[in-house]
C-alpha cells in the first residue's frame, strides 16, 4: 500500500498550488481522503476531508474554508487539494491520508508547501 503526495513547492503569498496524492495497491475509492498539515514547531492540523463518494461530501477547517478545495478522481485513485490565495501561515508539510470506516488508515510521506510573504 502506498500514498505518494506531490505538487508542493515555494509560492508567493496570494499564489496557488495543487497537491496530488496518488494511491496504489488498495482500493482508494473505498476510503475517505484527508489532508493534514504540520507547520514547523507545531502539532498536526486537520485541513480537509472528502468522503468516499466525493461530490458535496467535503469538509474544511475554518482556516482554509473558501480558499482550498478538496476533490478526488476515483478512477485514478488520486486525491487533490487545490490551494488558492495562499498565506504565509499555510506553510507546512502536507500529508494525505486514506481512512476507512472500519479504522484502517494509510498515510503519505508528505509534501512541503512554503509560502513567502
Amino acid at each position: 500500500v502506498q500514498l505518494v503526495e506531490s505538487g508542493g513547492g515555494l509560492v508567493q503569498a496570494g499564489g496557488s498550488l495543487r497537491l496530488s496524492c496518488a494511491g496504489s495497491r488498495f482500493t482508494f475509492s473505498n476510503y475517505g481522503g484527508s489532508w493534514v498539515r504540520q507547520a514547523p514547531g507545531k502539532g498536526p492540523e486537520w485541513v480537509s476531508t472528502i468522503k468516499p463518494g466525493g461530490g458535496s461530501s467535503t469538509y474544511y477547517a475554518d482556516s482554509v474554508k473558501g480558499r482550498f478545495t478538496i476533490s478526488r478522481d476515483n478512477a485514478k485513485d488520486t486525491l487533490y487539494l487545490q490551494m488558492n490565495n495562499l498565506k504565509p501561515e499555510d506553510t507546512a508539510l502536507y500529508y494525505c491520508a486514506a481512512v476507512a470506516g472500519w479504522g484502517t488508515e494509510y498515510w503519505g510521506q508528505g509534501t512541503q508547501v512554503t509560502v513567502s510573504s
